[in-house]
């Protein structure tokens, strides 16, 4: 069995955010939560809403060309 991309989620100050996701993507995520406690040896699974940034984040930084883009404009 592969490894999940998504490892430990750390505790940071949260920024409230509204979002609307489809049923089935809500599923997915609740799926991948259970999953995710299993690798990591959690007794529950992280709630569905605090997976989607760390996910966002390592989409974000897995994106070759928006990290140049972003070294480029020294942001």
């Amino acid at each position: 069995m592969s490894r999940l991309r998504l490892g430990p989620i750390l505790e940071e100050k949260p920024v409230k955010l509204t979002v609307e996701l489809p049923g089935a993507l809500f599923r997915q995520l609740a799926d991948y939560a259970r999953a995710h406690a299993a690798e990591n040896g959690l007794s529950d699974p992280v709630p569905v809403e605090r997976l989607i940034a760390p996910m966002v984040e390592r989409f974000i930084m897995s994106d070759r060309g928006f990290v140049r883009r972003r070294r480029g404009n020294g942001s």
